[in-house]
């Protein structure tokens, strides 16, 4: 049948399924039930864990695939500062490629382009992450690569002061992403006085003074083989990797026995209003308190978090779109995007909503009024369709984040920071079916009514609504 034809086929019944779904929030999805899918999720290759004499785990779940990604997953970040070197994280991830005792930076560049490997990291506020993504026959090389970055960076002068420069830049660029700016002023004002609080950038002042005494001091201390877990995914084989493993980082001694201790995170409800009517639009975030990693309300909130799901006028979608709240937003006219989130750590969270809308009249008071009147409607009135619609999205996103090796190891590492196991897909399913709207409506409860919101806005937010008015709307009833 021509491509063609099978459109004429499929068009009239993919209409009417969509009209269908999208015309009543009480439309059942279909439940993900079928013995191919549960057969599926239990059939993938286990992730295998072996812990070295020295403390570091090795951690890799096998995939047929020529290729393999291997990185090491750091229990540091910018969480584990303090005002005084608050962004030497991100300053070390910089440095640690200009160069080692073994290689110059022109060397380790040209070894990873001969290999056609690619070699990056990054920096949060829990967790500093160095990996490579290889054919499945260089991991060794790329292994040792790794080892000599981590063990053995020269943090020459000359280098430190070039990249003071590289960093500012990147400060620079960082401002212009508004919603990069809003997420940072959100975390300053709801962790006010503790280090969640910090900029993983750190401030200008810092980036400016930070020196290779601090480095070293922060090398030494948190880079201690029991915080770090080797990840790998790929066409690997476990055994092979312990041996690998021991081969490259059997040497790394522990000078620190005990865990690195944090300031407990303490979240404050608060307001902050940066107005600038030159840029146009309006941003803003609003945010309650969520948990943590562990916590068992996690997954609720996620299946919460997916309910009001995003939504941006640019692509289009109206009336058809399945979230009820995203409909609302289009018939609204002035709100331009938004996007719910739910961001977790060690022990809190913000679980909210970033938004962007035109100031005119008095649309942003109403976009933030109508968002709480979602959250709202979701403790009290969610469907079991729209919930059921919910789940089967989120099965669909985590098992999306699990497609590639670079997307596994992704998640192998960041499980063993957060959970010490990684979870099996089978269990994720389990967890995420067990959220009922009586389940939902026990936890939009505890975690939404009548807590104390935090609220960032930024441009022009004239409209923007006051603290005392968004804490009223918060503990509006529930029932």
């Amino acid at each position: 049948m021509s491509s063609s034809r099978l459109r004429s086929a499929f068009a009239g019944p993919l209409r009417k399924l969509v009209q269908a779904r999208c015309s009543s929030s009480s439309a059942v999805a279909p439940i993900v039930t079928s013995d191919s899918y549960r057969k599926s999720l239990l059939n993938i290759n286990p992730t295998e864990v072996t812990a070295l004499s020295n403390g570091l785990h090795v951690c890799s779940e096998y995939i047929d695939t020529p290729t393999a990604t291997v990185g090491l997953w750091i229990n540091a970040g910018s969480r584990w500062e303090n005002a005084e070197n608050n962004g030497v994280a991100h300053f070390l991830e910089h440095l640690v490629f200009k160069g080692t005792a073994n290689r110059t930076q022109h060397e380790l560049e040209l070894e990873v382009e001969n290999m056609g490997a690619h070699l990056n990291a990054y920096t949060s506020r829990e967790q500093t992450v160095y990996y490579a993504k290889c054919f499945a026959k260089d991991v060794d090389r790329s292994m040792n690569i790794l080892a000599d970055i981590l063990q053995n960076p020269r943090l020459e002068e000359g280098a430190i002061d070039r990249e003071r420069h590289v960093i500012l830049r990147e400060m620079q660029e960082v401002e212009t992403n508004l919603q990069e700016v809003i997420f940072d002023h959100l975390h300053a004002i709801a962790y006010q006085g503790t280090p969640l609080s910090y900029n993983i950038l750190g401030p200008t002042e810092n980036i400016k003074s930070i020196n290779r005494t601090d480095l070293l001091d922060y090398i030494g201390k948190h880079y201690q083989p029991h915080q770090i877990y080797l990840a790998a995914a790929g066409g690997v084989d476990h055994a092979e990797l312990v041996k690998l493993a021991e081969k490259h980082f059997g040497d790394m001694k522990t000078t620190h026995v005990s865990e690195v201790d944090y300031p407990p995170a303490r979240y404050t409800g608060s307001h902050m209003n940066h107005r600038d009517d030159a840029m146009g639009l309006c941003h803003f975030a609003l945010a309650v308190e969520g948990c943590s990693w562990t916590n068992p309300d996690y997954f609720a909130l996620m299946v919460a978090n997916t309910l009001v799901g995003s939504w941006n006028r640019a692509q289009g979608g109206g009336r058809l779109i399945p979230s009820p709240f995203a409909r609302k937003a289009f018939d609204m006219k002035h709100p331009q995007s938004y996007m719910s989130f739910n961001t977790c750590y060690k022990d809190t969270g913000l679980w909210g909503i970033y938004g962007v809308g035109e100031p005119d009249d008095d649309a942003i008071r109403k976009f933030v009024g109508e968002v709480q009147t979602e959250w709202r409607r979701i403790s009290r009135a969610a469907s079991p369709g729209e919930v059921q619609r919910a789940k089967n999205l989120l099965k669909t996103l985590m098992l999306a984040q699990c497609d590639g090796s670079t997307a596994v190891c992704e998640d192998i590492g960041r499980q063993m920071l957060t959970y010490a196991r990684r979870i099996p897909l089978a269990e994720i399913d389990a967890r995420i079916e067990a959220v009922t709207p009586a389940v939902l409506k026990k936890v939009m409860g505890e975690y939404v009514y009548d807590r104390d919101p935090v609220l960032v806005g930024l441009g022009a937010t004239e409209g923007l609504p006051d603290q005392l008015l968004v804490k009223f709307q918060q503990s509006s009833p529930f029932d």
